[in-house]
């Protein structure tokens, strides 16, 4: 496909670029954050001890607690990081990341949560699975193998018997956990023609969804593989959905996209 001219029709929120090395891989590793503290950094060098074969990408949302000064992410081994400077949540920054990704030449993508509940030692299997042609990677602590600790009982509940259901429903395919945001994309997946992520319909949680229903609906290569997620023992949840609304909000949005609202 022709990229540059795919990109005419890109809707992507604004953002910085702060690159602190040239590309080294052919994935990347990508990490959406906003004010994440102490977890991201602490996440970071954990990944940086796996020597993983892949770049770090951060795609930061506008924090403002000094977690993503430039010179702290370059010494825990970030090739890149992108500060959003346009509207949109989670689904704005994962434009932002896709887009860089893919004009910076990358053959896919691994996207974890920056708010060190995800299990790090995971990310080689998903590159391996892209290497091995998979188009759509899912994360699962619910799969053989799997592990998860401290899910609190509404979010295990509303993964198993709402929105897993729902999705699998959807894509015709059956997933166990899609509500877990560690997954990974071919570049070849973000631009099939069928697909076009890049638009700004596409704001809080259902790019997500979107992506997991679109990959199985299209033939694509797609799989589940065993990941460990773990919530504090004490202390807030680490999350941005919170309330009746939130959860209200992501239950219609699952919907929207389930039913086709956000095809191209």
């Amino acid at each position: 496909m022709d990229v540059d001219a795919s990109k005419r029709s890109w809707q992507v929120p604004a953002y910085d670029i702060h690159e602190f090395g040239p590309r080294r891989f052919p994935f990347c590793v990508g990490i959406p954050v906003i004010n994440e503290g102490k977890r991201i950094t602490a996440q970071l060098g954990r990944m940086q001890k796996l020597n993983l074969a892949a770049d770090v990408i951060i795609g930061d949302g506008g924090s403002k607690d000094g977690s993503c000064a430039p010179e702290l992410l370059r010494d825990l081994g970030v090739r890149t990081l992108l500060v959003k400077t346009g509207p949109g949540r989670l689904s704005a920054q994962m434009r932002m990341l896709f887009a860089y990704a893919i004009e910076q030449g990358y053959s896919g993508i691994v996207l974890i949560d920056g708010n060190g509940k995800d299990g790090v030692e995971a990310i080689p299997n998903f590159l391996e699975a892209l290497e091995q042609g998979y188009d759509f990677v899912q994360g699962s602590r619910f799969l053989p193998g799997g592990r998860e600790h401290n899910t609190p009982l509404d979010r295990k509940l509303g993964a198993k018997l709402i929105h897993a259901p729902l999705i699998s429903a959807a894509a015709r395919f059956r997933y166990t956990d899609t509500t877990n945001g560690f997954r990974a994309f071919s570049t070849r997946f973000l631009l099939h023609p069928a697909v076009q992520p890049f638009r700004d319909v596409f704001d809080t949680y259902n790019l997500h969804y979107y992506l997991s229903i679109k990959a199985p609906r299209l033939g694509l290569k797609v799989k589940e593989v065993a990941v460990t997620r773990i919530y504090p023992d004490s202390g807030p949840t680490p999350s941005k959905i919170s309330g009746f609304s939130g959860k209200f909000e992501i239950l219609k949005l699952l919907v929207l996209t389930s039913i086709g609202r956000y095809d191209p």
